[in-house]
């Protein structure tokens, strides 16, 4: 079924570049603006397997910075333009195979980006109560993949966030800013009414290695250090910067800033909390051991086991790395969020390097496997967290678009890729295709964009 899409408008002239984009988030979006203005005759095709647009702007981004989710505006405007079509509710593996989109179009660009997560792999990890990054915020997001989550904020006054970058951030402002305030923000009114009843007072954020090493941007560290009535607890000991950090310190300002915030919000908090007040507590040279469960609730998680750490230079690589030192210490909750960070999948057909989480690949053409003399996938590039792994912001995917467009082009001056003769059928094959296995195609129209 075509869900709104007319089939006689689906016809392109054969002179027309074909293009299919997989993955409607920041990097899918940037690539067709780039290949749309790139190539005039380019006719760009975008898949997604949820019915709405935009990826991690709707769905990864906290809910109140609502400055960065007005990216929307500006990919609504790539969508709108006539060469473009949107085709959501259109899962890769599942309903359309990569063989199969290889056959219809010129050009395929897989741009899905890290829907899997990393795994600590240390006991007790399948225990209940314990939730990726991925999973909370898609939460409170609205995503229709975890709406149904319902993470129990009741039962315990403390949550345990491991790992320290802005994710892990954003989860502790939404557990620890007052409800009347993300009543004002377009969280998703399942996790509002959560929030509203949460019990959650006291929030540890937890690092394996020392603050100088802490991936948090200064701005994200304001933010959460100015919310309203909240305690912060930072061991000051923790703050002492080694040799090596004094060196880093110097010569990184970004490091060195939120240092500064660190160590400024150490030395002017109060001695002790006032009654009922929310105390979010950074906690640095721990890496967990174990989950440890309850002896009340059979199977659900009651804290945390933390082996203390020290920082030193890897040989191999010089990267500070934390090594474990034999002592350790238990950290009660009865919530834990995992925030060690994203990794992609791979589908059938793909080459894929699971060690890296990532598709091999050149300047973003896709190789047959991950050596050094394999060869290109002709006609088959990614761009985004699957080209280079989950890193880097919203903007990043801009830089990244132009270097995988760059690498097509090139391969369309060389011959590489058909231009101005394809037999390809595009947009009306996949159209049968989809019809043929009797699914809906949901497409883009700028009333829907709120979340589903």
């Amino acid at each position: 079924m075509l869900g709104g899409f007319s089939r006689s408008l689906t016809t392109v002239s054969s002179s027309s570049l074909r293009v299919c984009i997989v993955g409607s988030g920041p990097a899918g979006l940037y690539m067709a603006d780039k290949i749309l203005k790139a190539h005039k005759g380019a006719e760009v095709d975008i898949l997604d397997r949820l019915p709405t647009p935009f990826g991690l702007v709707r769905y990864g981004v906290a809910p109140d910075h609502p400055e960065t989710k007005n990216a929307m505006n500006q990919f609504s405007r790539i969508l709108q333009d006539g060469r473009c079509s949107f085709f959501g509710n259109v899962s890769l593996g599942s309903l359309v195979s990569l063989s199969e989109l290889r056959d219809l179009y010129d050009v395929v660009v897989l741009c899905y980006g890290a829907e899997g997560e990393r795994d600590l792999g240390i006991p007790g990890e399948d225990l209940s109560g314990i939730y990726s990054s991925r999973e909370f915020v898609w939460w409170y997001n609205g995503h229709p993949d975890c709406r149904f989550l319902a993470p129990d904020l009741k039962n315990t006054d403390t949550a345990v966030i491991v790992g320290q970058g802005n994710v892990s951030l954003d989860m502790a402002r939404m557990l620890l800013r007052p409800a009347s305030e993300l009543a004002k923000t377009d969280i998703a009114s399942h996790a509002l009414s959560a929030l509203k009843e949460s019990s959650i007072r006291k929030v540890y954020v937890v690092g394996r290695r020392g603050p100088v090493q802490a991936s948090f941007t200064p701005k994200e560290l304001r933010e959460i250090l100015g919310v309203k009535s909240l305690y912060i607890r930072i061991d000051e000991a923790d703050l002492c910067p080694t040799s090596a950090d004094e060196e880093v310190l110097k010569n990184n300002r970004i490091n060195r800033r939120v240092h500064e915030l660190l160590s400024k919000a150490a030395t002017s908090t109060a001695s002790f909390p006032t009654p009922g007040q929310r105390e979010l507590q950074f906690v640095f040279f721990r890496k967990p051991d174990r989950f440890l469960e309850s002896d009340v609730r059979s199977g659900h998680v009651a804290g945390v086991r933390f082996e203390r750490t020290t920082v030193r230079e890897d040989v191999g690589s010089g990267k500070q790395i934390a090594v474990g030192t034999g002592q350790f210490e238990d950290m009660g909750c009865g919530i834990v969020l995992k925030s060690i960070g994203y990794k992609s999948i791979g589908v059938e057909g793909l080459p894929f390097d699971h060690q890296n989480g990532i598709v091999p690949n050149v300047r973003g053409r896709v190789l047959h496997d991950s050596s050094d003399l394999a060869e290109v996938e002709k006609g088959l590039y990614v761009c985004g967290w699957l080209k280079r792994g989950a890193t880097g912001i919203i903007g990043t995917n801009l830089y990244c678009a132009e270097e995988t467009v760059a690498s097509i082009s090139e391969d369309i001056k060389e011959g590489i890729v058909p231009s101005g003769s394809s037999s390809k059928l595009g947009k009306e094959g996949l159209l049968q295709l989809v019809e043929s296995r009797n699914s809906i195609v949901v497409p883009f129209e700028e009333k829907k964009r709120e979340c589903v």
